[in-house]
């Protein structure tokens, strides 16, 4: 059975943008190398929008590479949509960061915008065994 831990970390907390963006620096510290769940939670959004969510790692907190560690597919609709992100075969991360970018389908002319979260948290579990 799949358990996380008792409060997830959050990578970006609650907020509503209207522009692509970057998170803040988020240090792993004891997440360091672990089987982690991300979880993308929308609870706000303009018809007709995408969002999309890629985190990023790095070993130093200012090299970030050139592709991300995880990429969500393009959101459209509130919900909570999870994923696994697995550090184990890359214990150099010490940092993650979020980047998120936003489009239009159509050639609507009132401003994006988004409500969303990305929140981290440790699996607990013999899954983690088996998909190290």
């Amino acid at each position: 059975m799949l358990q996380l831990s008792n409060a997830p970390k959050y990578l970006v907390s609650q907020r509503v943008e209207k522009n692509d963006g970057v998170g803040p620096v988020f240090e792993l510290g004891t997440l360091g190398g672990k089987l982690l769940v991300v979880t993308l939670g929308i609870n706000d959004v303009v018809e007709q929008e995408d969002l999309a969510i890629s985190i990023w790692g790095s070993s130093s907190g200012t090299d970030w590479g050139s592709k991300p560690l995880l990429t969500f597919p393009q959101k459209s609709y509130c919900g909570a949509y999870a994923t696994i992100l697995n550090l184990a075969k890359k214990p150099a991360v010490r940092f993650l960061r979020v980047q998120w970018t936003m489009s239009r389908w159509s050639q609507r002319k009132s401003d994006l915008m988004f409500g969303f979260s990305v929140a981290l948290d440790e699996v607990h579990s013999e899954v983690s065994t088996a998909v190290a």
